[in-house]
């Protein structure tokens, strides 16, 4: 294993940044008298095998293969899925492995999917790690892909590279110069996010909760109603504005800060993600007008549209009753997602841009086949080997949400709960659709197999498909 001593001296640093904010929620059980040894002991055991791993590989070589990159990502996302589910395990709540894994993993994958169905009950430690799971898994995947995935080459993230000279060997010395830079930002909006949520109405724990799973766009909330509880409209105008920054290309803001002011304005992601928000707001709202007025609430429109399309999950009305095309419409949203390099998942903005824009382009060569036309994205030509890679991505994205879907019915879900836990799972959203497991239910009642099938496809989707079935080619290995 002398090859990978720097894959498991930074998981070892992980574990024990992991096992350091399992810490936090003791601060909470004290305040709130309800101490118990389950953060204390999860927080050891963690510490204890990141210091293993950090003490047995203190001779790595400080570099990362492409290989070793590959690696590295899939574990980082599957060891602190493992322990982090130590406090629920450790818990006076009686939580099984399958259930605290799939809580665990839910958390630090930005979905918001849960096994519990009595939030309202739960103490504050648990809901505190809840939300400090997400706020970690948020940071996590917007460094992993600005600095990892543009190298690795994954479904097209090459397009986002920091530098046209960056090489596998420079990753770890870039990195650490960008992820600073990158959590002083989201730690600065996740602070401005608490500050509003205080100011217009939530209590000093709400408001940290909710301020940290709404900037990762992850969902985790206090109560079986989401914010929908607090039936506050500016607590939910905040939310879309935080949840809209969050869902913003993290690199945009460091160009802000470094000068370019307009980047906002000009980032062409950006600006196709607010137009498919606005047009999707103009569908519902024709739909709903016409044939289901009674329904008709403009902020619900607006609230869930942002909070599905971003993958956040939040909600504040039952959208599951307003007709069968607003169920279809939200699936849709589910599978396009955000930015890329935000705190979203799903396909991302810029595949469908590459994707609408190819089309494009051979229609054209079929209408003028003399024509030479150069498919480009932000005014640079692309390749087709940066073509065939988004091609393939969207592919094999569709594949595995099929395969989720049969999966799932297998197991004894019916049509909906299958095609909208395969849906919500892949696309890292959290409330699906139907009775069981939309947006007034939880995955608690689903079998222990469909949870497992569930928590893989979260993993699948969090980390951009081939990041980990990379992993299974065998030639991966011997290269």
């Amino acid at each position: 294993m002398t090859n990978y001593k720097t894959v498991f001296f930074t998981l070892g640093i992980l574990q024990i940044i992991l096992g350091i904010f399992m810490f936090i929620p003791i601060i909470a059980q004290f305040i709130y008298k309800e101490v118990d040894s389950s953060f204390f002991g999860a927080s050891i055991v963690t510490i204890i095998f990141g210091i293993l791993f950090f003490l047995s590989n203190l001779d790595h070589d400080k570099k990362l293969s492409l290989q070793q990159a590959f690696l590295l990502t899939a574990l980082s996302w599957l060891s602190i899925a493992i322990f982090g589910s130590l406090p629920f395990i450790f818990s006076n709540i009686e939580f099984t492995f399958t259930n605290a894994f799939f809580e665990s993993m839910s958390g630090i994958t930005t979905t918001g999917s849960t096994i519990i169905s009595n939030l309202n009950e739960m103490p504050k430690g648990i809901l505190l790690w809840r939300a400090l799971l997400q706020w970690l898994g948020g940071i996590g995947i917007i460094i992993m892909a600005i600095t990892l995935m543009p190298i690795m080459n994954v479904g097209g993230m090459q397009l986002f590279k920091v530098s046209s000279n960056d090489s596998s060997e420079k990753i770890l010395p870039k990195s650490k110069e960008i992820a600073l830079r990158l959590i002083y930002i989201y730690t600065g909006l996740t602070t401005l996010c608490a500050i509003f949520y205080l100011i217009f109405g939530m209590n000093l724990f709400d408001s940290i909760t909710h301020s940290m799973t709404t900037i990762a766009t992850g969902g985790f909330s206090n109560y079986n109603e989401s914010i929908g509880f607090f039936n506050n409209p500016l607590i939910e105008v905040s939310a879309m504005i935080f949840i809209l920054l969050g869902s913003f290309p993290f690199i945009a803001y460091i160009k802000f800060i470094n000068g370019n002011k307009m980047i906002f304005f000009n980032d062409v992601q950006i600006k196709t993600f607010l137009k498919i928000i606005f047009v999707s707001i103009i569908i519902l709202s024709l739909y709903l007008l016409f044939t289901n007025s009674n329904v008709f609430n403009f902020m619900a429109i607006l609230f869930n549209i942002i909070s599905i399309l971003t993958g956040t999950g939040y909600v504040n009305a039952q959208f599951d009753s307003w007709g069968s095309f607003s169920l279809v419409l939200f699936l849709i949203l589910m599978f396009i997602g955000g930015c890329a390099g935000s705190t979203t998942c799903g396909i991302k903005i810029f595949r469908i841009q590459i994707l609408y824009s190819l089309i494009i382009n051979n229609l054209n060569k079929m209408i003028y086949p003399k024509g030479i036309f150069v498919l480009k994205y932000d005014k640079n030509p692309i390749d087709n080997k940066f073509i065939s890679s988004i091609i393939s991505f969207i592919y094999m994205y569709l594949i595995i949400f099929f395969l989720l879907t049969t999966l799932l019915s297998l197991t004894g879900l019916d049509f909906i709960t299958s095609i909208s836990g395969a849906a919500t799972s892949i696309s890292n959203v959290g409330p699906g659709l139907g009775s069981i497991i939309g947006p007034n239910g939880d995955f608690s009642s689903l079998p222990n197999i469909s949870k497992w099938i569930l928590s893989v496809g979260m993993i699948l989707g969090r980390l951009e498909l081939f990041a980990i079935l990379v992993l299974f080619l065998p030639s991966f290995w011997r290269n």
